[in-house]
């Protein structure tokens, strides 16, 4: 016993002396002191947590990417027999293999929803709900003062979404048409392909076909219905992206599946498996434009959570709504009165920022989270990767990557990397450009049919500014400053566009075209019109 307290009376000795001064001394610190070290060591483990999430996440994120895709490779070289197993193996083998390696869904969550579970991110969501209740009180004040009484009119929304069941009845032929003929049309060509002694010739037939219709229905009929019912605005946007998805859908389902079918030819006795109705009708309303015939799915629907998601839609609309009538419909109705000129163009566009970059984040909160979240819960779509951190973007090349997750990939693997297997990967410079310029088009088209007058400032902020930025803002930079670049960036483009197309319509309405010729219809009417 004795030998025993000896040595714990050692070690006791031996511990103090090991101690820093300021360890001792803090023994007879006053509580107040504790109480201070403590707040800072609870703010510097918050800072530590923060840095150590964003960095695991998208560490873990990678990581998850390559293993999920190395995985479906080893099992589709077991699993699925090509052509080239017998053959020796090249490196140009090796590296088509890698250019037929398609998209990898997993399960996992939106990023938005990953960062509402921080207190801080949190408030950052509340300071937004703060601002609409300003907006929605100014408003109300502002009325009050001018008329008296309490108005809270919704005028603009009901003349913005004017004429719903033109557009239900439209839509429902568009859905009905797709839900039929590229199934229909890919069956009837796959059972006649391997039994036809003229292959090329039965392919060239369908695909021609099949062409005919997509353009006449899917291409002419949306622009016939928009333009001979005059639609309003929201409307016609409705009618017009419908068509451009339903498109792109039908594209990819034909796409991912005409290989397979040439890859695999029945043998004696077999009949060709073709996917099935059931898969490609999910596929019709999934949140995804690359098809698959499964995908990760949840166990079970939050029935809460799809609830609150559109209540949170319907919040953004009214937002936006209020942000048009306060900040951009006063400052267009003004700007109108006066003859166009450089002095009134970039005191409108600087006008028009702060209301344009929130009209960004509302259009990107409300579809690219919650509409496509609300989706695929009622589905129980597991993979809710729509978009990435683009907010942390340093270029212009990681910002197109991860602004709109589901666009991009189907622009990647159906534009670029076809572009490149079709041109053996010698110019993926020209693969880059004819994604920009599709791009580009298709965003003009929408706003041209969308608005009702052509007006190509999205062709120009794609096509000329957006191939710059992307060429010049590179995936180098890395500090911060670059960051602050893009997000001014985005200020002044968002303020271009909106300042552009408000000026544009308010003289569509005040100065009508008087003809119908050519270079009036393409000139813009805000150019020489003042009332």
């Amino acid at each position: 016993m004795a030998t025993t307290g000896t040595a714990n009376g050692l070690h006791h000795r031996h511990s103090s002396q090991s101690l820093p001064s300021n360890e001792i001394s803090s023994q007879d610190e006053t509580p107040a002191d504790c109480q201070e070290h403590l707040r800072q060591l609870r703010k510097h483990v918050e800072k530590v947590k923060a840095e150590v999430l964003e960095q695991v996440q998208g560490q873990l994120g990678d990581l998850l990417d390559k293993v999920l895709t190395h995985s479906i490779q080893t099992f589709t070289q077991r699993e699925l027999p090509s052509a080239s197993d017998a053959k020796p193996t090249n490196n140009n083998n090796s590296r088509s293999h890698k250019m037929d390696d398609g998209k990898v869904f997993a399960a996992r969550q939106s990023i938005l929803d990953e960062l509402f579970e921080i207190s801080h991110i949190r408030t950052i969501y509340h300071v937004f709900i703060a601002a609409m209740f300003l907006f929605i009180f100014s408003t109300l004040a502002v009325d009050y003062i001018d008329q008296g009484r309490l108005v809270l009119e919704f005028d603009l929304l009901c003349y913005a979404f004017g004429k719903l069941p033109t557009v239900l009845w439209s839509w429902l032929l568009m859905f009905s048409y797709t839900l039929a003929v590229p199934y229909q049309a890919l069956v009837l060509w796959g059972v006649s392909f391997h039994g036809c002694p003229s292959k090329l010739a039965l392919s060239l037939g369908a695909g021609l076909a099949l062409a005919a219709l997509q353009g006449a229905v899917l291409g002419l009929f949306p622009i016939y219905v928009v333009i001979h019912y005059q639609l309003p605005p929201a409307s016609r946007f409705i009618v017009i992206l419908e068509q451009i998805r339903f498109l792109m859908k039908s594209y990819s389902f034909i796409r991912e599946n005409v290989p397979l079918v040439l890859r695999n030819p029945p043998k004696e006795g077999e009949v060709i498996r073709f996917p099935t109705f059931s898969s490609y009708l999910y596929f019709l309303f999934c949140p995804t434009l690359i098809y698959r015939e499964s995908y990760p799915r949840n166990p079970y629907i939050r029935w809460n959570y799809v609830g609150v998601t559109f209540a949170k839609i319907l919040a953004c609309l009214f937002y936006g709504y209020f942000i048009l009538v306060r900040l951009c419909i006063p400052v267009f109705r003004n700007e109108n009165n006066r003859p166009f000129s450089t002095r009134t163009l970039v005191l409108t566009v600087f006008n028009a920022t702060l209301p344009g970059m929130l009209i960004l984040l509302l259009a990107f909160y409300a579809f690219l989270h919650c509409w496509l979240n609300a989706f695929a819960e009622m589905l129980r779509f597991a993979d809710r990767m729509f978009y990435k951190d683009w907010w942390n973007s340093t270029s212009f090349a990681n910002y197109y990557r991860t602004w709109n997750v589901v666009v991009h990939d189907w622009l990647y693997y159906y534009g670029y990397r076809d572009f490149l297997w079709l041109s053996t990967r010698k110019f993926r410079t020209a693969a880059m450009l004819s994604v920009f310029l599709v791009s580009a088009v298709v965003h003009e088209y929408a706003f041209t049919m969308g608005f009702g007058f052509f007006y190509p400032v999205m062709f120009c902020l794609f096509a000329v500014f957006g191939v710059l930025f992307h060429f010049t803002l590179t995936d180098k930079r890395k500090s911060p400053v670059w960051n602050i670049m893009m997000w001014t960036c985005l200020f002044i483009g968002q303020g271009v566009q909106v300042c552009l197309y408000g000026q544009e319509f308010y003289a569509q309405v005040h100065c009508p075209r008087t003809g119908r010729g050519f270079w009036e219809l393409v000139t813009p009417r805000s150019w020489n019109c003042s009332f």
